[in-house]
């Protein structure tokens, strides 16, 4: 099982060298070496020593396990890379910057250039380490699964047959001509192999179906070898046919009327190829055959519209140890004390990582080397699960070694922390790199090294077990604080993490001194209420400035009330920072030398006015989240920060001199997610507005337009407004303290099918309501503190009376709130409910409201209050003396339900 150490090491060190070898081939860096007072050999001479390392890491990462010697020399080499890459960035950096900079450049790199060369040709003089070139490649594979089960193997999986086995027998014709697919989901090493096999020679399930086939299916899916493998197993005949067609009708004739059952084992990706081959298999009636299929992605198994997911979960503590026993030591007996101590170790995550490597040689490795050891519950099958990662998908989740255990990431910011320490492919021209982050994020979702948080649905927690395997996975290079005590202090960490109310004396900081080449420096919020200023402080003075090598800097300290101007001076390789929650006015005037920034995050900063007028300047920044600062406004030109991807806020100006002009939104082609646009007051020429191109920012489903106050220059507000029309895509919008006397048009237009919340909020001299019910996907509205309602009509605010029209079929919740001169609701005519969909109807401080309300589902719920004259009449209407049928019906509409 050397595979296993050997992958976890390859991880970085493999990313390490394309990292470097792509630096190494920037024109920038060659550029350099055109100057005759720097010593040209020294790139050829790096280059050189590279190559000739990296044709003997393979054989070298094998051999660490067992040769101490071997694993210094691999632990030295990862450090020189990190020291390299780290120069050829500052370099790269630098000379993008200002290349008048030379001569002080040559006289501070080439020294360092120099160590590094000679420093890894120390390390290519292998001497007695015995390592052979070799080309390094995927490890041994997997063999293919079968059919053939041995019935002493099973453990623990009764249930799980059980309820399959009902699926397989029962009666299912839900799907015409299609065949009711089942899907067998989880993590590698858990069973689901195993399972099938049980299930598909179960006596009367053999019984049950007139045909089976059984198929492993490879990575390299082939349609064709896979309608070969199902044609031999139903007709006991060798195939003779080489054309695809002849072959499927050739299966079709064979099946036809059969109840068969088809076993696809281990899919592994997507599979593109199920409509085609599934053809053939499909006909009237066979909705009695089945397919079962084995996958450790549930998305893969979603594109083959499954009936049902069977997501086969651990097994327990004694079916576990059964395992154990069994494979480790040929016994049925778990009850052995030795055992037991081992067992129950594996099983409660009691293992330090300092101990991994002596459970890596103990007999533990002795499971056998299949997909399916059957036992999720001990370290094997995690390894098994971490082998087969993809190694772009092993560096992030190596990365998360640092979180302490059981602490909560969300996951947005994990994808922003991978793309500063550069884990991220470059992206498609479909795909931003964030997307790229979020597609490695829910694959190691779907392989259950990550798990949703049972108490934060936004969040996501890594189990104890896993998170002991990423950080024996990261080695010396990771270091985190963790129940009182450091955890891998190094001088090679790179990676650094603690809560910060863990802290109680900046003592705890001394061990920085000794790793002043970190990458990332984390603290962790726990808790809004964090007494240690004198920590913080010492943290931000003294020893932040000595980490010249940052890439990731969270210090999202509640008490951090500023920090020196030149605190970020020398942090020129810097990605991400983030100060969030602090209580700075300012930002250092040192953060606009921060060239390489994509990540700059402020939300919380509840003293925070301005931002740097430089920081437009930062043309890498990507991400800008200022939600509930002060900003008074942005700075001029902030339009030059064209590769913003989010842009939380913007403040509008009056002067350009002064700030920036909504027009500046513009220059922003690819913001996502959310957008508040404040101070529209400040907006002078309404024709800005079409200058902010909204209605092209596709990728935007968040948007809020808010005026600080209602103003009465109505004409402005609502040409402003008109002018702001956003793309069709949008989800979300609120409009607060609006002072047109009427909305715009495209308010409730048809085309907005993708909307689903829309809140008016203070829109005070507005007289009506837009067709609102036209919002076809609509599912909250909020209509609050609109003054000028006196009457809504169903015709108008129900929208389109064409025949068959529903209006507000999706909407869920309906509130009217300090509405001070609404009397009355003007119903439409037409047959059945106006809100086939309601759940929730409020209605609140509406002092002045009588008339009934529309006709609704029985189901909801009225939370009704500060309506006194509506409040009398539904008492009087719900008296015993209505005595005609109508009286009775009214009085059954406008009862209002308790919550």
């Amino acid at each position: 099982m050397s595979w296993i150490w050997n992958t976890m090491s390859e991880t970085l060190l493999s990313t390490l060298f394309g990292k470097v070898f792509e630096r190494l081939a920037d024109p920038l860096l060659s550029g350099l070496f055109e100057n005759k007072s720097f010593d040209q050999t020294l790139l050829d001479k790096l280059k050189t020593v590279l190559v000739k390392v990296d044709v003997v890491l393979s054989d070298a990462e094998e051999k660490q396990i067992a040769n101490l010697k071997v694993r210094k020399w691999v632990n030295e080499l990862k450090d020189t890379i990190y020291h390299a890459d780290d120069l050829l960035d500052e370099i790269i950096t630098i000379r993008k910057l200002d290349l008048s900079s030379m001569p002080k450049l040559d006289k501070d790199i080439e020294p360092k250039l120099k160590d590094i060369v000679e420093k890894l040709e120390s390390l290519a003089n292998l001497g007695s380490l015995n390592l052979k070139d070799s080309v390094r490649g995927k490890p041994p594979p997997l063999l293919p699964s079968t059919s053939v089960v041995n019935i002493s193997e099973m453990f623990g999986r009764e249930n799980d047959k059980a309820v399959l086995k009902e699926f397989l027998l029962g009666n299912n014709n839900s799907l015409e001509n299609e065949i009711p697919v089942i899907a067998i989901v989880g993590i590698g090493g858990i069973g689901k192999t195993t399972l099938a096999q049980f299930v598909y020679n179960d006596p009367e399930v053999t019984k049950h179906f007139e045909a089976r086939a059984w198929v492993h299916v490879t990575e390299e899916c082939d349609v064709f070898k896979l309608t070969q493998i199902i044609f031999e197993s139903v007709t006991s005949k060798s195939c003779i046919f080489t054309d695809l067609n002849t072959l499927q009708v050739k299966l079709k004739e064979a099946l036809m009327k059969k109840r068969f059952l088809l076993v696809l084992d281990d899919i592994w990706k997507k599979f593109y190829i199920w409509d085609l081959l599934s053809g053939p298999l499909k006909d009237e009636g066979q909705s009695r055959s089945r397919v079962i299929v084995t996958t450790r992605n549930e998305h893969v198994a979603s594109l083959m519209r499954p009936v049902f997911i069977h997501r086969l979960l651990h097994l327990s503590d004694d079916d576990c140890g059964r395992l154990f026993a069994k494979h480790a030591f040929n016994t049925s007996n778990s009850d052995d004390p030795i055992l037991t101590e081992i067992v129950g170790c594996l099983l409660h995550s009691k293992v330090e990582a300092e101990e991994w490597d002596r459970i890596l040689n103990s007999t533990i490795w002795d499971l056998p080397d299949n997909d399916e050891g059957g036992c999720s519950g001990i370290l094997p099958a995690l390894y098994l699960s971490y082998y087969h990662l993809p190694s772009h998908l092993k560096q992030c989740f190596v990365y998360c070694s640092i979180f302490p255990k059981g602490y909560k990431f969300e996951k947005e910011k994990l994808v922003l922390l991978w793309m500063a320490e550069g884990f991220l492919e470059h992206p498609n021209i479909k795909n931003s790199v964030e997307e790229v982050g979020y597609e490695y994020f829910c694959e190691l979702l779907s392989r259950s090294f990550f798990q949703p948080s049972s108490s934060d649905e936004s969040c996501f927690v890594m189990h104890d077990l896993v998170n002991d395997l990423a950080q024996f996975a990261s080695g010396e290079f990771s270091c985190k604080f963790e129940n009182g005590k450091h955890h891998g202090v190094s001088k090679k960490a790179r990676y650094f993490a603690y809560l910060m109310d863990q802290f109680d004396d900046s003592e705890k900081f001394v061990f920085l001194s000794e790793t002043e080449f970190l990458r990332t420096f984390l603290s962790l919020r726990i808790s809004d209420t964090i007494e240690c200023s004198s920590v913080c402080r010492m943290v931000a003075d003294v020893w932040l400035p000595r980490l010249k090598h940052l890439r990731v800097l969270s210090f999202s300290y509640p008490t951090l009330t500023g920090l020196q101007d030149k605190s970020f001076d020398k942090l020129i390789h810097l990605r991400y920072l983030d100060l969030s929650h602090t209580l700075i006015k300012k930002l250092p005037s040192s953060t606009c030398f921060l060239y390489n920034l994509q990540t700059l995050l402020l939300s919380s900063c509840i003293n925070l006015t301005e931002l740097p007028e430089k920081i437009v300047i930062l043309t890498k920044l990507r991400h800008l989240n200022v939600s509930e600062t002060k900003l008074e406004g942005m700075p001029p030109k902030f339009g030059n920060l064209t590769s913003l991807q989010l842009l939380t806020d913007f403040v509008a100006c009056k002067n350009s001199k002064s700030g920036s002009h909504i027009s500046e939104l513009g220059k922003f082609s690819y913001l996502r997610s959310t957008l508040s646009i404040s101070k529209l007051e400040n907006v002078v020429e309404a024709e800005d507005g079409s200058k902010a191109e909204l209605k092209s920012k596709k990728y935007l489903k968040e948007l809020v337009f808010k005026w600080t106050t209602a103003t009465t220059t109505h004409h402005v507000n609502e040409v402003l407004l008109n002018k702001l029309q956003p793309h069709e895509n949008l989800k979300k919008l609120t409009i607060e303290n609006y002072g047109g006397t009427a909305f715009p048009n495209w308010l409730g237009n048809a085309i907005f099918s993708n909307m689903v919340v829309l809140r008016l909020n203070n829109c005070k001299y507005c007289t009506s309501l837009p067709p609102l019910g036209q919002l076809s996907s609509l599912q909250e509205l909020l209509i609050t503190k609109m003054e000028g309602l006196e009457t809504l009509e169903d015709n108008q605010f129900c929208g389109t009376g064409q025949t068959g029209f529903q209006p507000f079929r999706s909407l869920k919740t309906l509130k009217f709130m300090e509405l001070p001169r609404w009397r009355q609701w003007i119903h439409s005519d037409h047959v059945g409910e106006d809100f086939p969909s309601l759940q929730v109807l409020q209605i609140q401080q509406c002092p002045k409201f009588i008339e009934s309300l529309p006709r609704h589902p029985s189901s909801t719920i009225w939370e009704i209050s500060g309506c006194p004259r509506f409040e009398e009449e539904l008492t009087r209407m719900v008296q015993p003396q209505a005595s005609t049928d109508q009286e009775e019906e009214s009085a059954r509409r406008v009862r209002p339900r308790r919550c």
